[in-house]
């Protein structure tokens, strides 16, 4: 499998390096000869990945990212850690009455947590299905795009595959706001969806 993956070369840099990598996950016939174990289906050579963060946010194209991811994680033999977060509720919402926000902070995380738990249950779902193993993370932080390199960083993973952009729609030139935000500030590889 040849992927291309694209970079920055630091933050504020508009210059972009594009590498295509090739993975060969099938054990080679040499190594297979020397070790036994190195010859079976389920033993694969080390891979440079070994966890992937998909992060989320339920929407077409995010969906579309994280069955890219799940078929890729199979191919290279690694796991995937799937994420949503979750934005803080609004402190300050001048146009609505005071007696109304007395609810509205537990209504909204009433409601982000089920929609976080039905998006990552599905991506969940798909991993099992395919035998991938996954990780589920539903995290609440103003910093969506700080969220995402966190957890990357927390969890340990190799890699962060994510959509070019999100619900939101195309809020930058190109890539969804999100999305610039982790290729700029994050030192784990990212490969982008689109």
């Amino acid at each position: 499998m040849t992927l291309p993956i694209v970079g920055s070369l630091g933050v504020g840099d508009i210059r972009a390096v594009m590498l295509y990598i090739h993975f060969d996950v099938a054990p080679q016939p040499d190594l297979a000869a020397r070790s036994p174990s190195l010859g079976s289906r389920d033993s694969r050579r080390p891979t440079l990945f070994k966890n992937i963060l998909v992060p989320t946010d339920g929407s077409d194209l995010a969906a579309k990212a994280v069955e890219q991811a799940i078929v890729f994680a199979k191919e290279i033999g690694a796991k995937i850690t799937a994420m949503t977060v979750t934005e803080p509720f609004p402190p300050h919402l001048g146009s609505v009455a005071s007696s109304e926000l007395e609810y509205a902070p537990i209504e909204y995380m009433k409601h982000a947590e089920a929609y976080a738990e039905t998006v990552l249950g599905t991506v969940s779902a798909a991993a099992n299905s395919a035998g991938v193993a996954c990780e589920v993370l539903h995290a609440e932080h103003g910093h969506i795009y700080q969220a995402i390199i966190d957890a990357a960083e927390a969890r340990k993973c190799d890699l962060i595959v994510m959509a070019s952009h999100g619900r939101r729609g195309v809020s930058a030139v190109v890539l969804g706001s999100q999305t610039v935000k982790v290729l700029t500030h994050s030192k784990i590889p990212v490969l982008v969806y689109r």
